[in-house]
């Protein structure tokens, strides 16, 4: 592998003229299809194989023209102390503003007014008016958004208090300025690291246009794929970290090789080789992890993870190509001035022979002397800080979620207090009769569901069945007691599939529970259970990559259990911050409750994959110093020397533009930008660097160790750069030449 890549670096070096047009060609292409696309369609959320998308799917068929995917808005109405609903002034009101929302705009599709849907509380102090939209919330145009609040701010200057809940006033999530300080910080580290401002703006510079491509594509195909904004956001945030990154290993190798007297296209060649190989195989672990959470068999999900993982694709594929073309136009200004002045001087900050040993091999030998405390300090730190996972909690955003400042967290809040906690996530019960035994009809079937769901604890209203055209199908619909997100709630959902599955076997009939409560419960226990057979398939497919690349069993094993450290303690960190409140001010957190349902299962992958990024970088080293000659410990001071202060300026980079993200208005993302900031952390500074090394050092030779018969099996991949090792230094490269070079 590292002779081909080399051979290819190379070409990029001597083509980069071409090579810089091709993708500049690409970015062009891509920003007009992004700019020519249709708008991007509403975040759909579908769980195939769930009783609950199963309910979903049969109301589509059974009652046609429900509209169900249009936008939707609840208008909730307050009377002031010591009125009521009642009262004609404020029932005037309330009639004033359903036809104020009626003929505000042509995307509304009906109106229910309170008064005639008997949405009014029991003491008759609040009522709403659900207004149905012919489009989705992306759709919905500006006019009707401000007719909505303009209503709202009518009724409300009648004395009531009005407040606007459901989808229709969503918005994009905005990232906010965090995320250009993140990048700022990015540059910073990146000059300070090389000393040199071009060195430092080509990893920016070929991030940016990774990104640019990977997002515009996404933007491009969103409509048609049915994307999510969350996907390009997603995409964007991995772009970039892994962008900078691992232009970052390769600009730093090819510097490397210049102050060792090299010849720029061969120092271009042997980083792409050796630097370069890392990159493939570090790339190939993050794509397989992402590409891995097609196992969970949930559209979303699945969507996210292959978006990012092709922004990784082709973050490596410029490393590989554009990277080495720009190196050509830099030519030796990658260098600081003093090394440019001086041959032979160390261009990474690392050391000559003749000089006093770097932080990176100060911190190796230390280590190395205390393999045994430093080992337990990790483990027992990390351990510490993953006690609050043990509480998690999972669920699905609603507008319970949301900051108390927003009229959709007051609406939720008014609906709660006047109609009951279980108001806001109502379970609805499909009936289906028409595979029913003989004599059993939807209205016979859905008495008895109803006699049986309505005995039940935890049940506060159950409304009387609605049927469709055919007669065959029905649905009720239950408001529980407790709060949506509560145990109580869930056990509801579990009693009632319990109970009519009885009178499914008594009638024939069949009943689904669906609802978003439903659906919470259904997509908790889908990514339980897909967990343990996603974490096999990743890790089993990784851990064998990583043999390959190793050479060694245990090296890989390590590896891996390291990150079940680090990402167990990341999980507790979301934890203490999103559900406990704990620093929830610094972090911006206004709101506190379960995490995203989606969030463990998610971090498992971007994680693992990210945290093999290090793993390679810096034992590759080490495997390659072992593999030339040198003890177990001198080998992983020589990783260190060499890696340790580059490995710790990706992940600070890394790490800043992820919190970047902790800015954004989504409450997803922003769960996302911290659970990856802090998980790099941990797994950067506290398991690559400081577990790796204790471990390799109690290990020592055993580390490298690898049966007889897996060698013979294992494909032999030049990692190392073996095949480059013979090369002599300042030979001219054969393929600029009609003729072999002879030596």
């Amino acid at each position: 592998m590292a002779t081909f890549l080399s051979k290819l670096g190379r070409f990029a070096f001597r083509r980069r003229r071409f090579v810089a047009l091709i993708w500049v060609a690409l970015l062009a292409v891509a920003g007009v299809g992004a700019a020519t696309s249709a708008s991007p369609a509403a975040d759909s959320f579908s769980v195939p194989g769930t009783e609950a998308q199963r309910a979903f799917d049969l109301l589509d068929q059974r009652f046609p023209g429900g509209n169900a995917d249009g936008a939707t808005a609840r208008v909730v109405f307050r009377a002031p102390q010591g009125e009521t609903m009642k009262d004609p002034a404020n029932k005037a009101a309330v009639e004033r503003t359903v036809h104020a929302l009626k003929s505000g705009s042509g995307q509304v599709d009906r109106v229910a007014d309170p008064y005639a849907a008997r949405t009014l509380s029991k003491d008759a102090r609040t009522a709403y008016a659900q207004v149905t939209y012919k489009v989705t919330g992306f759709e919905l145009t500006d006019a009707s958004k401000d007719a909505l609040k303009d209503a709202a701010k009518d009724a409300r200057k009648d004395g009531l208090t009005v407040e606007v809940g459901g989808n229709a006033l969503q918005a994009i999530p905005e990232t906010g300025s965090t995320e250009v300080i993140g990048i700022a910080v990015s540059a910073v580290v990146l000059v300070l690291t090389f000393g040199a401002l071009i060195a430092a703006g080509l990893p920016l510079l070929t991030a940016l246009i990774g990104v640019g491509i990977g997002v515009s594509t996404i933007t491009a195909l969103s409509s048609a794929l049915d994307l999510s904004s969350t996907t390009s956001t997603l995409a964007m945030m991995i772009g970039l970290a892994v962008g900078i990154d691992y232009a970052l290993f390769i600009v730093s190798r090819y510097r490397a090789e210049l102050t060792e007297g090299r010849e720029r296209e061969e120092a271009a060649g042997r980083a792409v080789g050796t630097a370069g190989s890392a990159v493939v195989f570090a790339g190939l672990t993050v794509v397989i992890a992402l590409v891995g959470l097609m196992v969970v068999n949930i559209p979303m999900l699945t969507k996210m993870g292959l978006a990012a993982a092709g922004t990784v694709v082709i973050a490596v594929l410029i490393a590989l190509t554009l990277i080495p073309a720009l190196l050509g136009f830099a030519g030796k200004r990658v260098l600081p001035r003093k090394a440019r002045a001086t041959k032979g001087a160390d261009g990474q900050g690392t050391t000559s022979a003749a000089g006093r040993p770097n932080m990176g091999t100060r911190w190796a030998r230390f280590v190395l002397r205390r393999p045994v405390t430093v080992l337990l300090a990790v483990v027992l730190g990390l351990g510490a800080v993953a006690i609050p996972a043990a509480s998690l909690e999972l669920g699905l955003p609603d507008d319970g979620a949301q900051p108390t400042h927003t009229t959709q967290r007051k609406a939720y809040d008014l609906l709660s207090d006047g109609f009951g906690p279980g108001f806001n996530g109502p379970l609805m019960l499909v009936v289906d009769a028409r595979d029913a035994h003989q004599g059993q009809s939807a209205k016979s079937a859905a008495a008895q569901v109803a006699k049986k769901v309505h005995a039940l604890d935890d049940v506060a209203v159950l409304t009387p069945p609605t049927f469709n055209k055919a007669g065959d199908t029905a649905t009720l619909t239950v408001v529980p007691k407790s709060k949506p997100s509560s145990a109580a709630t869930e056990d509801l959902v579990h009693d009632i599939r319990s109970t009519t599955a009885g009178i499914a076997t008594d009638t024939g009939a069949r009943t689904l529970v669906t609802g978003t409560t439903a659906m919470n419960v259904d997509v908790s226990q889908k990514l339980n259970d897909a967990l343990v057979p996603y974490l096999a398939l990743v890790v089993g497919l990784a851990f064998l990559l990583l043999m390959v690349v190793f050479r060694s069993v245990l090296v890989p094993l390590k590896a891996a259990l390291g990150f079940l450290l680090s990402v167990v303690a990341a999980l507790g960190a979301v934890v203490a911050v999103f559900q406990w409140g704990w620093l929830a001010d610094l972090f911006g957190v206004e709101q506190t409750g379960p995490i995203m349902s989606m969030m463990p299962i998610f971090m498992v992958g971007v994680v693992f994959g990210l945290a093999m990024d290090y793993e390679v970088f810096l034992v590759t080293r080490m495997r390659e110093a072992f593999v030339h000659g040198e003890r177990p410990g001198e080998a992983v001071v020589t990783g260190f020397r060499h890696g340790a202060r580059v490995v710790t300026a990706a992940a600070v980079i890394m790490i800043s533009v992820f919190a970047g993200f902790i800015g954004s208005s989504d409450s997803m993302i922003k769960m996302i930008g911290f659970g990856l900031a802090v998980a790099v952390f941990f797994d950067a500074f506290l398991v690559r660097m400081a577990l790796v090394p204790a471990v390799l050092a109690l290990l020592g030779r055993a580390a490298w160790w690898l049966p007889r018969w897996l060698q013979r099996i294992l494909p032999q991949v030049d990692v190392e750069g073996e095949g480059l090792r013979d090369e002599p230094t300042g030979a001219p490269d054969a393929s600029t030449s009609r003729t072999p070079a002879r030596v």
